[in-house]
């Protein structure tokens, strides 16, 4: 028809079935129908990229894989947190007295699938325990690994620290068990701008994790996290390891965290995304 339009994407989707392609998740069907329909679904994503007016992409990483495409690309970040829900300075006191001498508090908050990389997640951990690290753990999220997520933490001897919350619908459970942890640890696999990492530093706590230029992006200004390269558990063990023994260290990463995370909350990042659809695709630019 003509008319300007915008596009606004999340993740790279078709790598994100690619990556679920080659798991062992899901039928061997459902395996096999991703590994034929990925490289379509790239082409259709790029055919509607390069004829958009303009392309709203949810984070760096997202942005990096389809800018390229676009005529006019704009990073955006879509996450329904208000002002208030940031850690206010008495929970994050509280929050800094037990980094400094409780057992390492850990927590992790999304779907247990095989792009978030759960069996990597238990992995790192049996690099605390096998160092002796007394720590506690939660995982808050349903999904298709989860059973293979226990079956591994069984395997391991980890079930006495780590707690599998399953599904939770209370945002308020979720909030305080952010504001609680010392750690966010994340082992997310595929190019993709998760919106907990964003929440994890709203919470004044350090993001934990697989290198990404999106997780590199939200913790460039102050540092509030570590990130090592993909698929390297031995590495984001030690990182955990070297924490857990150097509080003075996690105590400040933690405060870095929560810098990083003042700029974000709904009205601002929603704000800017209406300027620039008005900028751009409003009856005064046809």
């Amino acid at each position: 028809m003509g008319r300007r339009f915008a596009v606004w994407t999340d993740r790279v989707e078709s790598e994100v079935v690619r990556v679920e392609s080659l798991s062992q998740a899901g039928s061997f069907k459902s395996r096999i129908k991703k590994r034929v329909i990925h490289r379509p679904m790239a082409m259709l994503e790029r055919y509607v990229i390069k004829r958009a007016t303009i392309g709203l992409f949810h984070g760096q990483q997202t942005y990096d894989a389809y800018a390229p495409f676009s005529k006019k690309p704009v990073i955006v970040h879509d996450i329904h947190v208000n002002r208030d829900a940031h850690i206010t300075d008495d929970a994050f006191s509280a929050k800094i007295a037990s980094a400094r001498y409780d057992p390492l508090n850990i927590v992790y908050v999304g779907r247990a699938t095989a792009m978030k990389g759960p069996l990597h997640w238990a992995s790192a951990l049996k690099e605390l325990s096998v160092a002796g690290i007394d720590f506690k753990a939660h995982w808050l999220g349903d999904g298709p690994m989860l059973a293979d997520l226990r079956a591994q933490l069984e395997a391991d001897g980890l079930m006495d620290r780590v707690t599998l919350h399953g599904f939770v619908d209370d945002p308020a459970q979720v909030t305080a068990r952010l504001q609680a942890a010392h750690i966010f640890l994340f082992c997310h696999t595929t190019p993709e701008s998760p919106r907990c990492l964003i929440e994890s530093l709203i919470a004044g706590t350090p993001i934990i994790g697989y290198d990404g230029s999106y997780a590199a992006d939200l913790i460039s200004n102050a540092g509030g996290g570590h990130l090592v390269p993909i698929g390297d558990i031995e590495g984001l063990g030690k990182r955990l390891v070297q924490l857990s023994n150097d509080r003075d260290q996690l105590v400040e990463l933690n405060k870095r965290a929560r810098e990083d995370g003042r700029p974000f909350d709904d009205e601002t990042v929603f704000a800017h995304r209406s300027e620039v659809i008005k900028r751009f695709l409003s009856r005064q630019q046809e």
